[in-house]
């Protein structure tokens, strides 16, 4: 399947079928169009301006106001790459590298960057070709763009730097010349293309938003198998409570609950108690901001990810180089520490059910096991979403709060996007352990209400389930249960 870049809207959902699918890419010929044109606009204004522009006949940086001969430009663009990448840490998980190349891609094919024709190109073949950079996660502060990681992404391009390419790690010359390619001789500013933009960040973005909507629908479906095996009311998910409140996430939520729950014997039964606590009676109110939240997070970077943000903006058609501030990460650094607290929720509330679960209340053996003291069953599961939520909630203190002047002051106020980013994706992953904790302690209280049954979706669920995590009869080793409910959440087509 193919992918033509042009100026249409790149979507979210689209970006998920891109990698998730095997799109190969392909510039479509308005595309080609745009780049070249603006590159033939770029050659003849250094060619003829008597004044000095930045970022293509000047330093970098507080280094604005040193002029670059001509004949050491191409040497410029080489030296800025090398100097940049000066990245540490974890790397970058290869599906968000690979998000990152596509977004790279999108942003300077609309024309407006100055990048050679040859350069873009050589970009869509290592990621047609599963070619994967290697970058790390700390270096960025977010402001002149993703300077650090975009410099690892891109020396590859012309021999220098790392890649991972089918599981080996080797040299950008390697790749190169397995490939049969050419490096890459750069042209005037592309160094500041490439380096400049905020691809970094807006692919951690990209890849939390689509993990993140993955986990808001896991989040209702265990949910609703908790609050039958609780024994919980149905009441508090009547729509008619939240059509008074009118906040869309609250009422989907609350329509979700009563689809998911249809046709349960459990929901249906007598109840001794008037009233649940919180973590089950609040979950439209809880789940439904965090849908909101994700609503409003998708909507900033749906805009981020189809824009030119790097610098200086080349306008071919207005006859201007604008040296301005697109590639400053503000824009989606507040909406990513947003998601990073609504996400937490997400967990911690998941987290109390559990507790509730374990606690011997409404009729289920304490710690869901049936000889307890002998056995501590389902205590410790607790303890490690407990353990897994009180990080994530570490992870919460807003990285767009803070700012560290760079550049000998040129740079004196930074988004620390790139730090959003990266704790994002951290409580992506922490939520989703925690939700797979429920289920695993959710599918082991249901068990103990036989022989009433739930719903039908639920009973799916559950029968599926079992299928791969199986009832705890007697105490034994738990975590490789917990890492298989990971996996069968990740696998389990939630269209069931």
């Amino acid at each position: 399947m193919i992918h033509k870049i042009s100026a249409g809207h790149l979507t979210q959902d689209k970006i998920d079928d891109i990698i998730t699918q095997g799109y190969k890419l392909e510039l479509g010929e308005d595309s080609r169009e745009r780049i070249l044109h603006c590159r033939e606009y770029l050659d003849k204004k250094i060619a003829t301006s008597k004044e000095p522009i930045y970022g293509v006949t000047t330093g970098f940086g507080s280094l604005y106001n040193i002029t670059i001969d001509t004949d050491q430009l191409a040497q410029l663009q080489i030296n800025l790459m090398m100097s940049h990448a000066c990245g540490t840490g974890e790397r970058v998980p290869n599906d968000i590298v690979k998000i990152m190349i596509l977004l790279k891609i999108q942003s300077l094919s609309y024309g407006y960057s100055g990048c050679q024709l040859c350069t873009v190109e050589r970009l869509i073949d290592f990621f047609n070709n599963d070619i994967y950079p290697i970058v790390y996660q700390q270096g960025s502060v977010g402001a002149s763009g993703d300077l650090v990681p975009l410099a690892h992404l891109c020396l590859p391009l012309v021999g220098l730097g790392e890649v991972e390419y089918k599981g080996e790690r080797m040299s950008g010359a390697a790749i190169l010349e397995k490939m049969g390619w050419q490096p890459i001789r750069l042209a005037s500013k592309e160094g500041l293309a490439l380096l400049n933009g905020t691809q970094n960040m807006s692919a951690f973005a990209v890849w939390s938003l689509i993990q993140a909507k993955r986990l808001t629908e896991w989040a209702d479906l265990i949910a609703a198998m908790s609050l039958d095996a609780y024994d919980g009311r149905i009441e508090p998910f009547n729509l008619a409570v939240h059509l008074v409140r009118s906040h869309n996430g609250q009422i989907a939520t609350a329509a979700r609950f009563n689809e998911l729950l249809r046709d349960s014997e459990l929901i249906q039964q007598h109840k001794v108690h008037v009233q649940d606590p919180y973590s089950f009676r609040c979950i439209p109110q809880v789940h439904g901001a965090v849908k909101d939240t994700l609503s409003y997070v998708k909507s900033v970077v749906d805009i981020e990810i189809n824009a030119t943000t790097d610098n200086p903006t080349v306008c071919p058609d207005e006859d201007l180089i604008i040296s301005a501030g697109n590639f400053h990460g503000e824009p989606i650094a507040l909406p990513m520490d947003f998601l990073s607290i609504a996400l937490n929720e997400l967990g911690s509330i998941s987290e109390r059910r559990q507790y509730k679960l374990v606690s011997g209340n409404r009729n289920l053996p304490s710690f869901l096991v049936a000889k307890p003291g002998l056995n501590s069953g389902f205590m410790i599961p607790q303890y490690t979403s407990a353990s897994i939520v009180s990080q994530s909630k570490t992870l919460c203190m807003p990285s767009s709060a803070d700012s560290i002047p760079t550049s000998q002051g040129q740079e004196d106020h930074v988004s620390m996007g790139a730090n959003a980013g990266t704790k994002l994706m951290r409580i992506v992953l922490n939520t989703e352990r925690v939700l797979a904790i429920e289920l695993f302690t959710a599918a082991q209280a249901l068990d103990f209400r036989r022989p009433l049954k739930s719903s039908p979706v639920i009973e799916r669920l559950h029968a599926a389930f079992r299928q791969v995590v199986p009832f705890i009869d007697h105490d034994e080793v738990m975590y490789p249960h917990i890492a298989d409910a990971v996996e069968f959440m990740r696998d389990y087509k939630l269209s069931n």
